[in-house]
């Protein structure tokens, strides 16, 4: 502990006796230390907060989706930093100066997206802050821009989006009227050479919409519900015969004219819808003309039994001619449907024979139909994008589709929020008087000198018979007085300085407040 506290001492009185080299030292790393310090501009920041709101009148499918209004504001957040926008704030705000060329205006606009930072908080509200640092301003100046700077991006900001949006829709009607005019002009070539062609092979191409392949694929579709139908009333038809088999025509009484009058008014009633159809323009080969015409067969068929057995002294049975119309009806839709059948079946065969027998046409004509079917395809929706697009330009144009509101406007800053001066200064003088000390200490060592008697005898291995200890006159004395006022007037200077240093930081930032 001892030989501890010798050390220390030693230290301090090698200190002390450089303690001029000291103080220069100290002096020499505060000058330039606080002279880089102001030469470092100050940075003022200014913060404003922005909520994007989309005004959803359409529903998701007229605006793009589930997804459009995220999408949208994710496109608002990256392009609110946009070049475009940043070289009009520069303009704005007097950074850049009229008829800057191309060069200055790259370098405004990387200055300004180095130092505006957009950070979102939520989905929809942003934090904006500016920073400015400009050496050629004065503190106030630069307080000033920094909230300008978000002012200015602000209005330029709501302005694009409203001339933007509007823009966009116009842009867009113009681009999809072009493609529907092509597809239309596509589509209308398309039709007249399939016109052209199906003129030309009259005869060889069946009537109908559609291609050959397409028109037998639509016939057997309806040819297998037929035939499950066609069961079904053969099924029905069974069991009506079956029912009128078990039922007696008469039943014992007077007066026959009743069972007799009710089939032959049945019967005219079928002949007046049958002149009805006839009237209507339907010929004799349509299937439910055929079907009528088998039902007035069995009819008349039951008016002339009912006729001629109306004398024998019995009543008809009611049930009889209830199930004898009922079969009658069950018939013609047998009939019905077996026509029909029929008549699928031979165009199967007719649109099977005319492609076997013709393959090459066949395969052209459901080329030229697949051309056109994918040409109305694309025409029906761009028409449908069109109306989107139009609706969408009607709700930008009449409403706030985008509402841009300014939570806090910009902050007026009053105080630089780098560097943080004192702090430095602070940092500076300690750093001058241990760069100083730190110099003499070193230098101490470096010299071969022994302050104790102690230190001599290790460093030469011989023993010291004794010390002289140094004699100090009165005019030395006072000499010495005299310097060490220097030397605290030095030290005082300093301090001094780096309390005037403070004070000058802080008059200044009350000046810009």
């Amino acid at each position: 502990m001892t030989s501890l506290y010798d050390e220390f001492r030693v230290a301090l009185h090698s200190v002390w006796t450089r303690r001029w080299l000291v103080l220069a030292v100290a002096w020499g790393i505060c000058i330039l230390g606080w002279l880089a310090i102001a030469s470092i501009p100050n940075r003022y920041d200014s913060r404003a907060r922005l909520l994007v709101d989309i005004n959803e009148i359409l529903p998701d499918d007229v605006q793009g989706g589930s997804m459009g209004g995220r999408q949208q504001i994710d496109q608002i957040r990256e392009t609110l930093t946009s070049a475009r926008n940043l070289e009009k704030v520069a303009a704005t705000t007097g950074l850049l100066p009229a008829g800057a060329g191309e060069r200055e205006k790259a370098g405004a606009v990387a200055m300004l997206q180095k130092n505006i930072k957009v950070v979102p908080q939520q989905d929809n509200i942003f934090e904006i802050t500016s920073s400015v640092a400009v050496g050629s301003l004065s503190d106030a100046d630069n307080a000033k821009l920094a909230s300008g700077v978000l002012d200015s991006l602000i209005t330029v900001f709501r302005d694009d989006q409203l001339r933007g949006g509007r823009m966009n829709a116009r842009e867009g009607l113009k681009f999809l009227d072009a493609q529907i005019a092509d597809r239309e002009k596509a589509l209308r070539e398309v039709e007249a050479r399939r016109g052209a062609f199906e003129a030309q092979n009259i005869g060889l191409i069946p009537g109908g919409s559609g291609s050959p392949a397409q028109r037998v694929e639509a016939a057997r579709a309806e040819l297998s519900q037929i035939d499950s139908q066609l069961v079904s009333a053969q099924a029905q038809l069974a069991a009506a015969n079956g029912q009128l088999a078990s039922t007696p025509q008469s039943i014992p009484g007077g007066g026959g004219g009743v069972g007799g009058g009710v089939a032959r008014q049945q019967l005219a009633g079928a002949q007046n819808e049958l002149s009805s159809m006839r009237s209507r323009g339907l010929t004799d080969a349509h299937p439910d003309v055929i079907a009528l015409k088998s039902q007035i067969a069995s009819l008349k068929a039951m008016a002339d039994r009912e006729g001629n057995g109306g004398g024998g002294g019995g009543m008809q049975n009611p049930a009889y001619a209830s199930l004898a119309a009922m079969r009658a009806e069950r018939q013609a839709t047998v009939s019905a449907l077996s026509s029909r059948k029929s008549q699928l079946m031979g165009d199967i065969a007719k649109i099977t024979a005319q492609q076997i027998q013709n393959p090459g046409i066949a395969a052209e004509y459901d080329r030229i139909n697949g051309e056109y079917t994918a040409f109305k395809a694309q025409y029906d929706k761009l028409l449908a994008q069109r109306e989107q697009v139009r609706l969408r330009g009607e709700v930008q144009t009449e409403t706030d589709a985008i509402k841009v509101e300014l939570l806090d406007p910009p902050s007026k800053p009053t105080s630089p929020a780098a560097p943080n001066r004192p702090l430095f200064l602070t940092l500076v003088l300690l750093a001058g008087i241990g760069g100083g000390i730190g110099v003499a200490f070193g230098l101490g060592q470096v010299r071969t000198s022994y302050a104790t008697a102690a230190k001599l005898e290790r460093a030469s291995g011989l023993p010291v018979i004794g010390s002289i200890t140094e004699v100090v006159t009165p005019e030395r004395h006072l000499d010495r007085r005299k310097k060490l006022v220097w030397l605290a007037g030095g030290g005082g200077a300093l301090v001094g300085l780096y309390a005037l240093l403070l004070v000058a930081e802080f008059i200044q930032r009350g000046m810009v407040a």
